[in-house]
């Protein structure tokens, strides 16, 4: 972050500054564990937490200054604003004013990270790029992400989060892409927006904070987003099925855990190579070669970039343990990305397929039909065993055995889910691993590679 005067950040939040008129702040903080000297310490107020209770502590620490709603003991100058939270984003909004630079603006039900990922190698083979950490996607943390860019910063990649209407409004008016993207439309947070269609709305939320000259990139395969139309905004469709698409991905072979398609765009085409596999990462890819041509990556340059790509921490991470090929894929789960990780074991090749899934969860009323849907999905795919985790996973193995699928098996234990994965995955064989985080199924990897270790 740039050095900011506290007179400034008081007039943009809209906020009374107390004392402090001549501070100036390095970086902001909401977290008095991660707090840096000369920062703002924004009080944030939450459903199990308020940090008005930390001020004192965060002007002991070396805050430079603190942003609250209400009268709280320091000894350092006090921006007092009516809300915390709003304040935060019209500070960010303010901030990402002052940087003229390309802003990828990235959202979607499934596959955001991934792509996002694969957006920013592109983009950093000409531009000092970064991209959003973590879980930095919401109200809260994006703004936080917005902040990290300095006067080095030559490009961002934004990733936008959303359970209901108005979140993506809310976070691109403040991020205010160059390039929006949006991934797909699936049906994550349907029992919140009412239907796909409902999801579909909020995703375009993102035009709001785009300038009109700002292209807005879809997948042209995905059923409700080939049917968008602005007549005011430039639309560009990556796709592997539509011909007709500006970028197009064709050629497709997948071979030791690796993926090589063409991209055919402007009359040109590119050979791709990436070290994953699965249909969705030729998407994902192939959006990020959009981007990046979209904003001058030489073609060359986006396909060496999107070479190097190394999947981050349980997002379909393929790995050899004991001649068996896993697939680790339990950061989050929803239809749509097990549909994605039944591909990618499908695309393995293998004496036997093993699909272990666990729970998808906050799927509402909507839970039982999800379940017993990708339960027909495995049966229908290459898996040739499923093991099911979990209270609503029973559904996985009814959705199988509706397919007549023999060897369909549900557990409540992990231990006992461990042990018989052991007895059953032998060398040469591959194991798609895959559930909502909440349900802790790398205990169960953990367990497996122990014994095929050995």
């Amino acid at each position: 972050m740039e050095r900011i005067k506290l007179t400034e950040i008081s007039q943009c939040c809209k906020g009374t500054l107390i004392g402090g008129e001549d501070v100036f702040v390095n970086s902001v903080c909401i977290d008095t564990r991660k707090l840096e000297k000369g920062c703002l310490f924004i009080c944030i107020k939450g459903e199990n937490f308020d940090a008005h209770s930390f001020a004192e502590k965060a002007s002991e620490l070396g805050a430079a200054a603190i942003m609250a709603e209400k009268d709280v003991e320091c000894s350092c100058p006090v921006i007092r604003v009516s809300s915390t939270k709003q304040a935060l984003l019209d500070f960010a909004e303010y901030y990402r004013e002052r940087f003229d630079i390309p802003i990828v603006g990235l959202t979607g039900s499934v596959g955001k990270t991934t792509t996002k990922e694969f957006i920013a190698l592109v983009l950093g083979a000409r531009y000092n790029t970064i991209k959003t950490q973590g879980n930095l996607n919401n109200d809260i943390g994006l703004p936080q992400m917005i902040f990290q860019i300095n006067s080095k910063t030559e490009a961002a990649v934004i990733e936008m989060g959303m359970n209901h209407f108005n979140e993506i409004s809310a976070l691109t008016k403040v991020t205010k892409p160059s390039v929006g993207v949006i991934t797909n439309i699936g049906v994550s947070h349907i029992e919140n927006l009412g239907s796909r269609e409902g999801i579909l709305k909020a995703k375009l939320e993102i035009l709001e904070g785009m300038k009109r000259d700002a292209p807005l990139v879809l997948n042209g395969d995905n059923d409700l987003l080939k049917t968008v139309k602005i007549t005011d905004r430039e639309i560009v469709f990556f796709s592997v099925e539509n011909e007709n698409a500006r970028f197009r991905a064709k050629n497709i072979s997948e071979k030791s855990g690796k993926t090589e398609f063409t991209v055919s765009f402007d009359g040109k085409e590119q050979r791709i190579i990436i070290p994953t596999i699965g249909i969705h990462n030729v998407y994902n890819a192939l959006c990020a070669f959009t981007v990046g041509t979209l904003l001058g990556v030489e073609q060359n340059a986006a396909a060496q970039a999107l070479s190097e790509y190394v999947p981050s921490g349980m997002r379909q991470k393929c790995v050899r343990k004991g001649g068996i090929t896993s697939i680790e894929d339990c950061y989050n789960a929803s239809p749509d990305s097990m549909k994605a990780a039944l591909s990618a074991l499908d695309c393995v090749e293998a004496e036997k397929r093993i699909a272990v899934l666990g729970d998808m969860l906050e799927l509402g009323s909507y839970s039982e039909e999800a379940h017993f849907n990708v339960g027909k999905l495995v049966a229908s795919s290459k898996a040739d065993y499923l093991f099911a985790y979990g209270e609503n996973a029973k559904k996985y193995v009814e959705g199988a055995k509706s397919l007549d699928m023999k060897n369909a098996y549900h557990f409540y234990d992990k231990e006992e889910l461990a042990k018989m994965l052991v007895e059953t995955a032998k060398p040469g064989d591959a194991v798609v691993f895959k559930a909502s985080r909440g349900m802790r199924l790398e205990e169960v990897i953990s367990s497996a590679y122990k014994e095929w270790e050995k």
